[in-house]
């Protein structure tokens, strides 16, 4: 028995070397398909534009090739480049955005979502609107609110132009006069909710907020021939 094993023992060790390369050789070619999500990187957005529409930021691809190069691929290293050099404003469509991935030779993609994107480019402008202050709250009994001052009283908004057609005015975040009985300055964050403009630069303004008593009319009286006091506000007697 040990001699049928060991006779012409390298011959066989060969057989089953080269068995065991031809193995790898059929696994490391056998085709695989894996699933990424990459990346969507804007690059070159003109001087004076930006994006005026949402644009997903990771696109679902299936890539098919040999195992091989699948493992040489890093998702870290994939993601779909889309140059907007010397685009002017209003809505390009990218089609075909497998061509903008970065894959080794060998690789193609078997699925893309999306595969497509609508991209909107807007001027940025800017515009001055009114601050109007929020308040909440009532004044200590006795007392009511007086005059409100706002320093600054306007702040810059930019952004793409559509949406800054809309904005008539921003406001401050509460101011709470719930028991108050004197006046206060504060500096207080203004609030402005713009998916596409932003504060140019003041972020807050100062709110001056003056609280005065509530004030009554003395009670007018007269001296009847009589010599007695009669209030002028009380009905005669019928």
């Amino acid at each position: 028995m040990f001699k049928l094993v060991t006779e012409n023992w390298t011959l066989k060790l060969i057989s089953v070397t080269l068995a065991l390369l031809l193995w790898m050789f059929i696994m490391g070619e056998r085709q695989l398909e894996v699933g990424y999500r990459v990346p969507l990187e804007l690059q070159n957005i003109p001087k004076g534009l930006m994006v005026g529409n949402e644009v997903p930021s990771l696109v679902d691809i299936r890539v098919s090739g040999p195992r091989t190069l699948q493992l040489k691929v890093s998702p870290n290293d994939i993601s779909i480049i889309v140059d907007l050099t010397d685009l002017e404003p209003g809505i390009t469509t990218f089609q075909q955005l497998e061509e903008r991935l970065n894959l080794p030779s060998g690789l193609h993609v078997t699925r893309l979502s999306p595969s497509f994107i609508d991209l909107k480019l807007e001027r940025i402008k800017q515009k001055l609107v009114p601050i109007k202050v929020s308040l909440t709250g009532e004044p200590l009994s006795g007392y009511e609110l007086g005059e409100v001052r706002v320093v600054p009283d306007e702040v810059i908004v930019e952004g793409g132009e559509t949406e800054l057609k809309s904005i008539s005015e921003v406001t401050t975040e509460e101011v709470d006069l719930h028991g108050v009985n004197e006046g206060f300055s504060l500096i207080v964050p203004l609030v402005h909710r713009g998916t596409y403009t932003r504060f140019k630069d003041e972020k807050t303004t100062e709110v001056q907020v003056e609280i005065q008593p509530i004030m009554t009319l003395p009670t007018e009286q007269t001296t009847d021939p009589e010599g007695q006091n009669t209030n002028l506000n009380e009905e005669g007697a019928s």
